[in-house]
């Protein structure tokens, strides 16, 4: 969480309840997440540095200057200081154990039968810093190293610009490498030195396979183009509306082939919200046939 910068004596103005609901609003507007009224406290500390930069005295004043006319960057700035950044290297391990063990096997035998496509086309959608995608590329390249005949590709995106710098970027403290089982994090990670020192960067063959780009996910036509055999959207939905909820994972599912994944975080469901995928796993889905699908490009 964004605290006040180090060294400022000034406190940030009060957050009043009508000042919350004018942001809630505009940001459930913007992107379809649903700011609650417990949020009152973030809200205020997350874009409290913003109004002593720009030398305003009231929330309200904040939002009069990002929703006028010719202040968009200062509004995708606003998004970014209210995006969630919690993630880790192969967070809810069994999702990659289904992938290793299960799904990726399959695909390689259908491969190697002339079944499908010899390729895998992978989005992250709602990628934060990237220890998601990064994982998916390890993952992906274990079964499918280069010069095995398979193409692999990881689109990454996020609603947060700071966030895609950053996993574009592809660099961590070291202390983040607890989570990435040793085999891996040897072939794919560099360790820093010197200036480096304590840092590990994203090596060559998981940089060559990666794509990343900005998309909110509450407006399709700044997603990604074409289909994909996997999209994990994890611990991204449960902040959306019921209404953008379920607007967003049609639009998703439309993305996959009969035969793609759609993976969700793990207090996360379709349940009640679509009959259009069926569950092979906890919070695994793949669509069902019929129109909700879409054939592969």
């Amino acid at each position: 969480m964004t605290v006040l910068a180090a060294g400022s004596h000034a406190l940030p103005p009060a957050l009043s309840h009508g000042e919350l609901m004018l942001f809630q609003r505009l940001v459930e507007a913007e992107t379809g997440i649903h700011l609650s009224t417990a949020k009152n406290a973030l809200v205020a500390n997350r874009l409290s540095r913003r109004l002593r930069e720009l030398g305003l005295s009231s929330f309200a004043a904040y939002h009069a200057y990002v929703t006028s006319r010719g202040n968009e960057a200062e509004k995708v700035r606003m998004l970014d200081s209210l995006c969630t950044h919690e993630t880790s290297f192969f967070r809810e391990p069994r999702h990659f154990e289904l992938l290793r063990d299960h799904v990726l096997p399959e695909w390689a035998a259908q491969g190697g039968r002339g079944q499908r496509p010899r390729s895998v086309r992978v989005w992250s959608a709602g990628c934060s810093t990237g220890e998601e995608p990064y994982s998916l590329a390890m993952t992906l390249l274990e079964a499918f190293p280069r010069g095995s005949g398979w193409n692999v590709e990881v689109v990454a995106t996020d609603l947060s610009t700071w966030a895609v710098q950053r996993a574009e970027q592809g660099l961590w403290s070291q202390e983040r490498a607890r989570t990435i089982p040793t085999p891996l994090l040897r072939r794919y990670m560099l360790k820093g030195v010197r200036s480096q020192e304590g840092l590990m960067t994203a090596g060559p063959e998981l940089r060559a396979v990666m794509r990343f780009g900005r998309a909110n996910l509450h407006v399709p036509s700044t997603w990604p183009q074409g289909t994909f055999d996997l999209i994990f959207c994890r611990n991204v939905l449960i902040y959306f509306g019921a209404d953008a909820r379920a607007r967003v994972i049609q639009g998703l599912l439309q993305r996959l082939p009969e035969t793609g994944y759609f993976f969700l975080g793990h207090a996360e469901s379709l349940i009640g919200i679509t009959a259009a995928a069926r569950s092979v796993s906890a919070n695994v889905y793949t669509p069902r046939p019929g129109p909700a699908t879409t054939s592969r490009e």
